[in-house]
This record gives C-alpha cells, sequence and structure tokens, in this order.
C-alpha cells in the first residue's frame, strides 16, 4: 500500500444539508456527484465525500453508534488571520466552533469548529509545516 489517502468520506445525516454547509464555506461539488446519493469536492490532490451515515457505516462494516469516530479532519492555512475568518465563516454556516483561534503549544495557531454532523475540522498555521504553492503541506 502506497503512503496516501484518496478519499475521505463524511458519513451524514441530511445529504441537502450538508451539501449546503460545505458550500457556504465556499467549496464546489463536483460534476461526479449523484444527486440525493452522494456528493463529491476535489479537495487538491484528494476526494471528500459526503455520503448517508448509515450507508457508510453498513458499507465500511462498522456499528455506527452516533458518536465521535476519533477522527479530525484539518485544514492548514499559511496565515493565523485566516483562521479566524474560517472558524466565523463555518459558524455562520452552521458549524460550532468547538475551540476558538489561539496560539499552540507547538508553536502554531489554531481553532477547531464542529460541521453540523459532527465532524471536527482544525484549522491551523504549523511554522514547521508550511504550505507549497499548490496549497498542500510540506513536512520539514
Amino acid at each position: 500500500m502506497q503512503q496516501r489517502v484518496t478519499l475521505v468520506t463524511l458519513g451524514v445525516g441530511e445529504l441537502e444539508r450538508a451539501i449546503a454547509f460545505y458550500r457556504a464555506l465556499g467549496w464546489t461539488e463536483h460534476p461526479s456527484s449523484v444527486a440525493g446519493e452522494v456528493a463529491f469536492f476535489d479537495a487538491g490532490g484528494m476526494v471528500v465525500a459526503l455520503w448517508d451515515r448509515a450507508k457508510l457505516a453498513a458499507d465500511s462494516g462498522v456499528p455506527d453508534t452516533g458518536g465521535w469516530g476519533g477522527v479530525t479532519l484539518a485544514h492548514n492555512v499559511r496565515e493565523v488571520a485566516e483562521v479566524d475568518a474560517i472558524l466565523a465563516d463555518a459558524e455562520g454556516a452552521g458549524a460550532r466552533v468547538a475551540r476558538a483561534g489561539a496560539e499552540t503549544a507547538w508553536g502554531g495557531y489554531s481553532g477547531v469548529f464542529v460541521d453540523p454532523d459532527g465532524h471536527p475540522w482544525e484549522v491551523a498555521v504549523n511554522p514547521g509545516w508550511p504550505l507549497d504553492d499548490a496549497g498542500r503541506p510540506v513536512l520539514s
């Protein structure tokens, strides 16, 4: 297995609500999405999908306990102001800000929002992982 992730699928309770949330953040659905069934978003070298939570659990062979699944997504940015702006945009779109932007113990700046389906997203500036021109982190 090569060391890469190509797809992250988020299980959602209401597909149209979830699509509207990510659209409000500025995301654009890929034309290969299937209306009423699944939405795909090109996420710069990988795909983020939105799919019915119960169907995702069944397809993955795991019980859906309804709680946090032990995974947090992250979106790294270049400037501190971007963190705060994205958190504000997410809150305006219906997210809950779980942790306001603040300096971190590891020398960066980050905050966390939780989307309407309970998926936490960290938004961070990490000085140890500068972003290349395409916005991909460069592990140093």
